[in-house]
């Protein structure tokens, strides 16, 4: 009778040599494909700066860059709201509400493909449009503005890289690259961030003793944590307000130093708004998100359920306005080849009308639109079919879109940054529309 025989447990060395053996056989799986997708050539523009008008609550896509057959709401038939016209490329149509920038569509290119798979809710295709990641509960990943501000960074000492006009939101925020890439935001066009003026109720000696008292607190405390990065990057982050609100950022807020026809020209809100996004690439601000929430005009802003549709033309027609004025304005300015414009939005909307004759909404298609920083425009990026309801041709992932974007600023979308020791590609496996560069 044979004794059974039984295999001795492994000791934390042979397991760790044998795993490592396994590993090496297998050629560290997907690490190559990081350094090659890195390697890989890709286009390089010339853009210097990015003005991000955000679309907040899912444009419907069929009633302004990608019109279809006319539908009826009341009647509950499919299709556009609005009749379509013709524009400077050839053989393009868009709304009838965006008459201003038909007349200057080749100085853009429509990507009429755009799609994503994620749930049609908000915040999820909010995160994800501007992250362009899936939340993975171990990475926090950062925006694209944010992504901008580590790769280009600031264009001068006391001009912050990038600037929200509109309320903040944790989808906006730098990520796992720390305080340092995040953004200065303000909802008043005219007065600016509101943490960088000071308080008419505080002369100048006291806040010099406020500066001096808060200088103080920040050594002592740094030294106390003197290797917390977190720390160093807020620290950091402090410093540079002080160069914010004494230097000539601020001054890019005097909007009445502006023609009043100029001003008039730009139209409401949100025309104010653009206009001041272009006085903060004047002043060298590399990235500006500006938001059109105004959500006041139509009762849902851009979330067309319901009534929202009964007025929706009334948005349409505003960023017609703005939109035409400033990419007049920056050509005039000799800065639209090197300014890119991104006009973009969490989801579409689908052909068909819902119970209160709004519509719902619809990531498996819907468009962007990209202008200036010297891309080759004048065309359209994919065709959708009779109701845009899903793509017939050229597909472009939310990645491709953010890798088009960094290509035309000059950024690899492939190179590998670290949260930690852990290499993160600045896109997920984003591809550019190649067509755009030329």
């Amino acid at each position: 009778m044979k004794t059974p025989t039984t295999k001795p447990l492994l000791n934390r060395r042979t397991f760790l040599n044998q795993s490592a053996a396994g590993v090496g056989a297998l050629g560290f799986a997907g690490l190559p494909a990081f350094a090659e997708s890195e390697k890989k050539n890709y286009p390089k523009g010339k853009a210097e700066h990015c003005i991000f008008l955000w679309l907040g609550g899912g444009c419907a896509h069929t009633d302004t860059w990608d019109p279809k057959r006319v539908g009826d709401p009341q009647k509950k038939i499919a299709g556009s709201a609005y009749a379509a016209i013709d524009t400077a490329i050839r053989g393009v149509q868009v709304c009838e509400h965006l008459k201003g920038t038909a007349n200057l569509l080749d100085r853009f290119a429509l990507l009429r493909t755009v799609n994503h798979d994620i749930i049609d809710e908000h915040a999820a295709a909010t995160n994800f449009v501007h992250t362009g990641r899936r939340p993975t509960g171990t990475i926090t990943y950062p925006s694209l503005g944010s992504l901008v501000s580590h790769e280009r960074g600031a264009l001068a000492d006391g001009i912050p890289p990038y600037v929200v006009i509109g309320y903040p939101m944790v989808m906006r925020g730098p990520g796992y690259l720390g305080a340092k890439h995040g953004y200065v935001y303000l909802t008043d066009t005219e007065k600016g961030p509101a943490g960088l003026t000071r308080p008419s109720y505080v002369h100048s000696a006291r806040q010099a003793d406020r500066e001096q008292l808060l200088g103080e607190l920040r050594k002592s405390f740094s030294a106390r944590t003197k290797g917390d990065k977190v720390v160093a990057d807020y620290d950091e982050a402090i410093g540079s307000s002080f160069a914010l609100a004494n230097g000539d950022f601020m001054g890019a807020f005097k909007l009445d130093g502006e023609a009043a026809s100029l001003r008039q020209a730009y139209g409401g809100e949100f025309g104010q708004r653009c206009m001041l996004a272009r006085r903060l690439v004047q002043r060298g601000v590399r990235f500006i998100e500006v938001s059109f929430n105004l959500n006041f005009i139509n009762g849902t802003g851009w979330d067309t359920h319901n009534d929202g549709q009964l007025n929706q033309h009334i948005l349409i027609q505003q960023l017609d306005q703005a939109l035409a004025m400033l990419v007049t304005d920056l050509e005039k300015q000799r800065l639209l080849d090197k300014t890119l414009i991104v006009i973009g939005t969490e989801f579409g909307r689908p052909p068909e009308f819902d119970g209160g004759g709004g519509r719902g909404h619809q990531g498996k298609t819907f468009s962007w639109v990209l202008g200036g920083g010297g891309l080759k425009t004048g065309q359209v990026i994919g065709e959708t079919d009779e109701l845009a309801k899903k793509p017939v041709s050229n597909p472009l992932s939310v990645p491709d879109v953010h890798a088009t974007i960094c290509c035309a600023l000059g950024i690899n979308p492939a190179k590998n940054l670290f949260d930690g020791p852990r290499p993160v590609p600045i896109t997920d496996r984003g591809e550019p529309a190649r067509q755009l560069f030329a």
